[in-house]
């Protein structure tokens, strides 16, 4: 019996340090983590600077939380006079998971290149990389050769036989991605948003360390992303946006989509900074995991802040475990315009020096909102 616990704990650390499956990190409001999702959305919002803070609390009802937090950065730079752009950015995550404090992190600077077609319409691609840290804590293991041959009980105080050969690794991960957005006219005064994406994940195929020695190196396989975002208005001060993703792994597939209904309850016509964001609104919605969750979903858009709140309830196999609960998510970004940017169209994504421009794009009632 002691063997057999011994042979299932290995099992468990070998599969958690090569994470076969599912290895990269995956948040509810996916649509708050564009870096995440495909690095040429990078940038593809109103406004120059984007904040975004994520905290992710799961699995609390049935072992030891997995928790997750993102933090990400975007600043827009004007390229010539031909009304291109560049972004540049930080991608930085932390995610510690189970008994035995799993804890990966990733620091992925990246650039994104927006080139313009005309009308408002643009086309990224976007490099992103960096130095990805795993590492464990072996004191929090229970090995079988720790059991009491006497009681049966377990006891701290007996040094198991079982080594690592260490308790840490680094690795350097790859991504890349091509992004279009443009925009449509919905009326007179309303204008719609669109984007499609591909991007491409773990492009070097990184070979990863092991927790335990090895014959062969593990690899990440590749993964293949398919993002879509759309923006309608439907009346003056409402709008439904939706949102998907679809990704390819080498064996698993997965979907993730839904929409957020969203009504401006507030417009500053004469504000006393015509570089603020202007608006007050409310969202609501819901997403679909496949197989995996359905995850309702609200968010409040203050001026320059947003505030996002979601929470998982579980419709997997898990459910009997779980008790249809899942994780608490929580989001706050930061959009922030600067004055020496741009002259560009009033509903371009990229924003608007120019005050007269300023001032036409404010008399659009419902403005998009990437």
């Amino acid at each position: 019996m002691k063997k057999i616990i011994q042979l299932v704990i290995i099992t468990v650390i070998f599969n958690l340090s090569n994470q076969v499956k599912g290895q990269d990190l995956s948040f509810s409001q996916f649509y708050e983590n564009p870096l995440l999702r495909n690095p040429a959305l990078a940038g593809v919002f109103e406004g120059d600077i984007r904040l975004i803070g994520t905290n992710r609390n799961q699995w609390q009802s049935i072992t030891v939380p997995y928790k997750t937090q993102a933090f990400s950065t975007e600043v827009k730079f004007p390229i010539g006079n031909n009304n291109d752009w560049a972004t540049g950015g930080l991608q930085i995550t932390h995610d510690v998971a189970g008994d035995i404090q799993l804890k990966r992190t990733q620091v992925m600077p990246v650039f994104n290149y927006h080139l313009f077609f005309g009308d408002e319409n643009y086309l990224s691609l976007a490099v992103m990389g960096g130095p990805v840290q795993s590492q464990f804590d072996p004191t929090q293991i229970k090995f079988g050769d720790q059991f009491d041959a006497n009681s049966g009980a377990y006891n701290p105080n007996i040094i198991s036989r079982q080594q690592f050969s260490k308790t840490g690794f680094t690795y350097w991960d790859l991504s890349t991605g091509i992004s279009w957005n443009s925009s449509f006219p919905m009326d007179n005064e309303n204008v719609g948003r669109y984007y499609l994406g591909v991007g491409m994940f773990h492009v070097n195929n990184p070979k990863m360390g092991s927790f335990i020695t090895l014959d062969t190196t593990p690899t990440i396989k590749r993964k293949y992303t398919f993002n879509g975002g759309l923006t309608l208005p439907v009346s003056d001060n409402d709008k439904i946006i939706f949102y998907g993703d679809y990704f390819v792994q080498g064996g698993s597939r997965q979907f993730f989509g839904g929409l957020m209904y969203g009504r401006n309850v507030f417009h500053d016509f004469q504000p006393l900074n015509e570089d603020r964001f202007n608006d007050i609104s409310i969202y609501g919605g819901a997403f679909y995991r496949w197989n995996d969750a359905i995850v309702p979903a609200i968010k409040l858009d203050m001026f320059s802040l947003s505030v996002g709140l979601s929470y998982d309830v579980t419709v997997s196999t898990l459910q009997t475990y779980a008790q249809s609960k899942g994780g608490f998510e929580f989001t706050l970004s930061y959009k922030a315009k600067l004055n020496n940017r741009r002259t560009g169209g009033y509903n371009s994504p990229y924003g608007t020096s120019n005050a007269a421009d300023r001032n036409a794009r404010d008399q659009v009632k419902c403005k998009p909102t990437f």
